[in-house]
C-alpha cells in the first residue's frame, strides 16, 4: 500500500510518498480499499503542526475515505466485504488502504457515488451541527453563511434552504457568489466590498439576520458582528483567516446576542449516537434531492500538497478530493 506521509511539521509540500507494509484489521476493525479521499482546511493545520491533534511521526493525514470493506476482524458490528462504505478517522485517510474503527464507518446510501461520500461526512455533519443542534436555526428565519463556496459554507448553504430558512451567502470573489447563488443561496454578497454590510442589512429591511455561520474568523467576522440582528447567534466554525478573533462583550449584552462556538469533532467521543443521528437526517434530505456536494477538482494522490495547496490559496469551491492511482 502507498501513503503520502509526513516526516516533519512542515508545508503541504513536504508530504512525499512511502510504501508501507499491507494492512491487517484487528477486533472491532475494517480494512479498506480506498477510492476517495476529502480534503479539508484542518489537514493542512495538522501537517503545519498547528491542529490540535498531533499524530506521531511519520503519519498520514486526511480524516475522510471511501471505499470498499476488503476485509472485517471479529466484531464487524454487521460490516462484511463487499460493502460500499466511508469512514471519518482521526488521521491516516491519504493512502490507498486504511483500517478504521467500525464505529466510524458508515454504509453510503444506495445511489450515493464514491465522490460524494468522500465529501459528505465532515462537513454536512459540522454545518448540520452548527445550524441544528447549537443555533436551533428554524424555518423562516435568515441565516447569513460566511466563505459559502468553501466546503463547509455550501453544505450550510444547502442544509439552511432545506430547513426553510432564508440563506444569505458572503464570499471573496464573484466566481464564489455564482457557486452559492446556484446552490441554494437567495442573496449573495462580496465581502471585499466595503458596501457589503450595509447590502446585508438593506436585505434584511436593517433588522439584521438571526444567525450567522463564520468558519473565516479575522476581519470577516468583524464586520459580520454589525449584521447580526437582536437576539441573534453567531456560529463560531473555524479561522481560516488565520486571526481568531475577539468580542467585545458590550455588543453581546447591548444586542442581547449569543456567540456559540462548534468543535464537531469532540461528538465523536462525547455523543456518538447524536453524531449517528445526525447522519440518519443527512442522509435523508440526500435521498430527497435536498443536499449535493460539489466536487470542483479531483487529484492523484501523489499530488496531496497541490490540492492542499489549492485550499490554503482559497482558489478552491466545494470539495477537493483525492483519489489512489497515477
Amino acid at each position: 500500500m502507498q501513503a503520502m506521509m509526513v516526516g516533519e511539521f512542515g508545508e503541504p509540500s513536504s508530504l512525499a510518498p512511502k510504501e508501507l507494509r499491507d494492512l491487517e484489521p484487528g477486533p472491532g476493525e475494517t480494512l479498506i480499499g480506498v477510492r476517495a479521499m476529502g480534503c479539508n482546511f484542518f489537514d493542512i493545520l495538522m501537517v503545519q503542526g498547528r491542529y490540535q491533534v498531533k499524530p506521531p511521526f511519520p503519519f498520514a493525514p486526511g480524516r475522510e475515505i471511501s471505499g470498499e470493506i476488503l476485509k472485517t476482524g471479529d466484531g464487524a458490528g454487521g460490516l462484511s466485504a463487499g460493502d460500499a462504505v466511508f469512514a471519518l478517522l482521526p488521521w491516516g485517510g491519504f493512502a490507498t488502504h486504511v483500517v478504521a474503527s467500525v464505529r466510524s464507518v458508515v454504509r453510503m446510501p444506495s445511489g450515493m457515488s464514491f465522490d460524494h461520500a468522500a465529501a459528505f461526512g465532515i462537513v454536512y455533519q459540522t454545518s448540520y451541527f452548527a445550524l441544528v443542534h447549537r443555533a436551533g436555526l428554524r424555518s423562516g428565519e435568515t441565516v447569513l453563511i460566511n466563505a459559502a463556496a468553501g466546503g463547509v459554507g455550501l453544505a450550510a448553504v444547502q442544509i439552511g434552504q432545506a430547513l426553510g430558512a432564508r440563506v444569505l451567502a458572503a464570499a471573496g470573489s464573484p466566481k464564489k457568489l455564482e457557486v452559492a447563488l446556484s446552490h441554494g443561496a437567495e442573496q449573495a454578497f462580496d465581502y471585499n466590498s466595503p458596501q457589503w454590510i450595509d447590502r446585508v442589512l438593506e436585505a434584511t429591511n436593517g433588522r439584521g439576520v438571526d444567525v450567522i455561520l463564520d468558519p473565516v474568523g479575522g476581519d470577516v467576522f468583524d464586520q459580520s458582528l454589525k449584521c447580526i440582528g437582536f437576539g441573534g447567534r453567531v456560529l463560531v466554525i473555524g479561522f481560516t483567516s488565520g486571526r481568531i478573533p475577539t468580542v467585545q462583550t458590550n455588543r453581546i449584552l447591548l444586542k442581547n446576542i449569543s456567540v456559540i462556538g462548534l468543535h464537531w469533532g469532540i461528538y465523536l467521543e462525547r455523543d456518538p449516537n447524536l453524531v449517528r443521528q445526525t447522519m440518519s437526517a443527512l442522509f435523508a434530505l440526500y435521498e430527497e434531492g435536498k443536499l449535493k456536494p460539489l466536487i470542483s477538482a479531483r487529484f492523484p494522490l501523489l499530488q496531496a500538497a497541490k490540492a492542499l495547496e489549492q485550499i490554503a490559496g482559497r482558489h478552491s469551491v466545494g470539495k477537493i478530493l483525492l483519489y489512489p492511482g497515477e
